[in-house]
């Protein structure tokens, strides 16, 4: 049984899988630190310095009670919130995300489509057997007519 897993564990496809799944968690995080740290900073700044990731609506109130200036304090305070600001933030990361993953595909695609393009090309040209033989017809064709 044990064989049967190492067999498994080590079929290229499964390690190609456990690959891309590595690099995507550590692209996603990079992508996360992106929005949070690079482009919503600014976008609060434009909008009168909102920090987006502390933007929430109390629906309970906490012990003590409210309001509350940051999301860390209706938290600590153990009120019940809707972290809109958050949820914004993964929003955008998705976006980004999607959005690369798209050119991602667009690129496969085209590479794909300039790869059949070749093959086909290929296909329609002679080999070299083949113009090797055009060119033997074409001298026995000439040597044969009249002298």
């Amino acid at each position: 049984m044990l064989s049967g897993f190492k067999k498994f564990a080590m079929r290229g496809s499964l390690i190609d899988m456990a690959s891309g799944i590595i690099l995507g968690a550590a692209f996603g995080a990079i992508v996360k630190s992106l929005v949070d740290d690079v482009i919503m900073p600014p976008i609060g700044l434009l909008l009168g310095g909102v920090d987006f990731s502390n933007l929430f609506v109390v629906l309970k109130q906490g012990a003590p009670a409210g309001p509350y200036d940051t999301l860390a304090a209706a938290t600590s305070a153990g009120a019940v919130t809707i972290r809109y600001g958050v949820f914004l933030n993964f929003v955008v990361t998705f976006l980004i995300v999607a959005f690369a993953v798209y050119l991602l595909i667009e690129a496969i695609h085209r590479a794909k489509e300039r790869m059949t393009e070749k093959e086909e090309q290929a296909a329609a040209e002679p080999s070299s057997q083949e113009k090797l033989l055009m060119e033997i017809r074409d001298l026995l064709k000439a040597r044969s007519g009249p002298l």
